[in-house]
């Protein structure tokens, strides 16, 4: 166990204030390790082993340059310290190790399912139903999935972890976005060229065209987002127990972020190929790999405890979207064509498709920088972790 000796009056001496790290220990003081016990006596008497103290230290701004000042090379060697100076029943000191590893569970995997089985008999049900019943089968549709991912997203590896303050405007946005990826493209494209002239009627060569490839597609997702997710727990819970430094830990989860993202789109641009033959329908590619990296990125986000940046940045997606068709109409009043230009420039060279696609896409860039620094910590995936 690498220790701090007793005469730390040299350590303090050096300790001068540190960016994101609570304050430094007294001049004078005999042992700032214990000064630090002290001030964090809670988090060390709660922790089960060195790690979750390393990440509660890091939570509370700590990094391996303020561990320095207490003679340690890194805020893991310190934590170690830490752990060992409480006393305790056991014997010495575990090994670092990576916690309970995350277990898959047949609940959380039979409802990350069921999305898709529910958006699949919806599909079917306006297809093969009569034309007249097709508005009543697709808004039960909707509100059954809408249940069923309410369901799936209560369980498992996507769920919100403990103490993770509830934010009701994400569920509003994304329904918002899954509901402008079913009619938003059929919608511009009518404004557009002067229409609506009637209401959706959900068939594929209608006057408002519903595009159910796409959304079918994503309701399919939630069984591989699922998945994602859990592998990227698990190998977190490795990295952390092999790590000897938040900057060690940091580089190797970066990587393993962007692998476990890139395998869900992967699983994503299959299922969109699947729907899109299966319904006779353009696949979407571009719409439904933005919109589902922006929901992938946003629910880790969540799960890992921090919940503001998604509902913001989905928000801001959403917005977006509406505001195109809102724009064109208003263009229609008198004197007020130039509303209609930006959305117009867009459309008229790139189609509708252009709208969703740079909306979502931008917002998942933004979430998935705001991720490779939130996600990439070690106190994001250890139970101490504070919300953001």
């Amino acid at each position: 166990m690498r220790g701090v000796d007793g005469t730390g009056a040299g350590a303090v001496a050096a300790s001068g204030a540190s960016s994101g790290a609570e304050a430094a220990p007294r001049r004078g003081a005999v042992d700032p390790v214990k000064t630090l016990l002290h001030q964090h006596r809670d988090l060390c008497e709660r922790a089960v082993d060195p790690l979750e103290i390393a990440a509660g230290l890091e939570a509370h701004g700590f990094t391996d340059r303020s561990a320095a000042r207490y003679r340690h090379r890194d805020v893991f060697s310190l934590a170690e310290e830490l752990y060992a100076r409480v006393p305790r029943d056991a014997g010495p000191a575990p090994e670092p190790a990576p916690g309970p590893a995350p277990r898959i569970r047949t609940g959380w995997v039979v409802l990350s399912l069921l999305p898709g089985a529910v958006a699949s008999a919806a599909v079917a049900g306006g297809r093969l139903g009569p034309g007249t019943a097709r508005p009543l089968v697709a808004l039960g549709g909707l509100l059954a999935v809408a249940l069923a991912l309410r369901a799936a997203l209560g369980r498992g590896p996507l769920a919100a972890r403990p103490g993770t303050a509830p934010r009701p405007s994400a569920p509003v946005w994304t329904l918002c976005l899954l509901g402008y990826a079913l009619l938003g493209d059929g919608l511009l494209d009518a404004v557009v060229s002067g229409g609506p002239d009637a209401l959706p009627t959900g068939a594929p060569d209608g006057p408002w065209p519903a595009a159910t490839a796409p959304v079918l597609a994503l309701a399919l997702a939630c069984a591989p987002a699922a998945w994602c997710a859990h592998l990227l727990d698990l190998g977190a819970r490795r990295r952390l127990a092999g790590s000897r430094g938040l900057e060690d830990f940091t580089s190797g989860a970066r990587p393993l972020l962007l692998g476990v993202l890139a395998l869900y789109l992967a699983a994503l641009t299959g299922l969109l190929a699947l729907t899109g033959a299966l319904l006779h329908e353009d696949p979407a590619y571009p719409q439904g790999l933005t919109l589902g990296a922006l929901l992938f990125l946003a629910r880790l986000l969540t799960a890992h405890r921090h919940r503001h940046a998604p509902a913001v940045i989905l928000g801001a997606a959403a917005a977006a979207e509406l505001a195109a068709p809102a724009l064109v109409l208003s263009g229609r009043l008198p004197g007020c064509g130039f509303l209609a230009v930006p959305v117009t420039a867009l459309t008229d060279p790139l189609g509708a498709a252009v709208i969703p696609a740079l909306s979502c896409g931008c917002a998942a860039l933004v979430l998935l920088a705001h991720a490779l620094r939130t996600l990439t910590r070690a106190s994001a995936h250890a139970p101490v972790g504070g919300p953001e």
